[in-house]
């Protein structure tokens, strides 16, 4: 779902006249914000208008950066998967979602398809040093055996 273009906020106005710019938890609200707490819990311990926390956080931008936090929410998801009723499915599917996002709260979606006995025995082969250089770069020595597997350019793991 597309955001609409807000019309940009007069910040001096907006400091000047809002509720949660002069709170004393404003630190902590914005972050509960940003790590996906309901917004009606967040109003309601604050004893704030859902309303002036709306407007607060869209004129000082934190919506993307919640956005980018979408991991606190599946880890809240997660963490209370035992206490509510959901889905195997869909808690199994939170978990996934959940290794596949980095930091940056960007989807990163990383797989390799390694035939797997023909391979085992030719790591078995590799030496300490082989096995370091393939951890730290991803290239294989010069003597492994690419036909059968999905390695294209000369030792490395098409991903």
């Amino acid at each position: 779902m597309k955001r609409k273009k807000e019309t940009p906020v007069n910040a001096a106005r907006h400091e000047r006249d809002c509720r949660i710019c002069a709170h004393r938890d404003r630190e902590d609200i914005e972050r509960e914000f940003c790590e996906w707490k309901p917004v009606a819990a967040i109003a309601k311990a604050r004893r704030i208008p859902r309303a002036s926390l709306y407007r607060h956080v869209r004129a000082v931008g934190l919506l993307d950066k919640r956005d980018r936090n979408i991991k606190a929410a599946l880890a809240r998801f997660i963490e209370r998967g035992h206490a509510v009723h959901i889905t195997a499915a869909a808690y199994i599917s939170a978990i996934q979602a959940y290794a596949k996002i980095n930091a940056e709260g960007e989807w990163i979606d990383k797989t390799e398809n390694v035939t797997a006995t023909k391979n085992l025995a030719q790591f078995d082969r590799m030496t300490q040093s082989e096995l370091l250089e393939y951890a730290r770069s991803g290239k294989l020595p010069e003597w492994w055996d690419l036909s059968g597997t999905p390695f294209g350019q000369r030792g490395r793991l098409n991903a």
